[in-house]
């Protein structure tokens, strides 16, 4: 005869041990009665909150060249950068209509007609739906990809800087630039595990008309996800394939597979 199921006590997990460094999620924290513990409530609350602030937040633009200013490697200080505007004139905006954050401002689209044309690569960076992830973990990502795509003898155009933009906008800006491909970092939507995660997303031949099947994202870039070095890796990766390929999205996904073509 088996013995009868132990009860999980009180404010202890639901019979599962899930190791807290294998994953953030909200597994196994326990209950008392039929409800969550204070503490799991307050924690939940306290996660709620600050990806509530981190899309609301204002990007402190000024701060983030600054901080690129005084970066360790030459490569990224001595980038060209470029501010330029999005048709999402403020916040409110931004959130409200996110076709405008998938345009260029009329001022913007006539100051990259005198930028140099036919570039590789042309790198952009936004707050997008988090103020913190750009400030955090967007020059982590810059002073690694740079160093890389130099060493490829890549061309750059000057590092665009751009508030309150959509992934979308890349296609503007390559066709406009007419660049091989477009690298646009910015803030992912936050969720409860961290309010500062960094998406980066790759168009090759960027241009009007472009769909979310014609690009390739590297996503959850933060301390606790993919760490900077290593999205800037894949990011080179990426472009090098697509440069190879002659492909990107779905079908450079699709291509990368093949095992001609793995680069492992």
């Amino acid at each position: 005869m088996s013995d009868p199921p132990v009860k999980p006590e009180v404010g202890q997990p639901f019979g599962i041990q899930v190791p807290k460094t294998l994953t953030p999620a909200r597994l196994g924290i326990g209950r008392t009665g039929g409800s969550l513990t204070t503490r799991e409530i307050l924690d939940f609350d306290l996660a709620h909150a600050r990806a509530r602030d981190a899309v609301l937040q204002h990007w402190d633009l000024d701060g983030f060249e600054n901080a690129l200013k005084l970066s360790k490697s030459s490569q990224l200080r001595e980038w060209p950068r470029l501010r330029l505007a999005s048709g999402a004139g403020n916040r409110a905006v931004y959130l409200k209509r996110p076709d405008f954050g998938r345009r260029l401002a009329r001022e913007a689209a006539a100051l990259l007609k005198v930028q140099p044309q036919c570039c590789d690569v042309a790198v952009i960076v936004s707050d997008g739906l988090s103020a913190q992830a750009a400030s955090h973990q967007a020059g982590l990502v810059l002073d690694h990809l740079i160093q890389a795509v130099v060493a490829k003898g890549w061309s750059l155009a000057p590092l665009l800087l751009v508030p309150y933009a959509r992934v979308g906008i890349s296609d503007p800006i390559g066709s406009a630039l007419n660049c091989r491909a477009s690298v646009i970092l910015l803030g992912e939507r936050p969720g409860l595990a961290t309010p500062e995660s960094l998406g980066a997303y790759f168009t090759y031949e960027p241009r009007p008309g472009r769909t979310d099947a014609d690009r390739n994202c590297i996503s959850n870039i933060h301390a606790d996800g993919q760490k900077p070095s290593q999205a800037a890796t894949m990011i080179v990766a990426t472009i090098e394939a697509a440069f190879r390929l002659g492909k990107g999205g779905v079908d450079l996904s699709i291509a990368m597979s093949e095992p001609g073509n793995r680069s492992d």
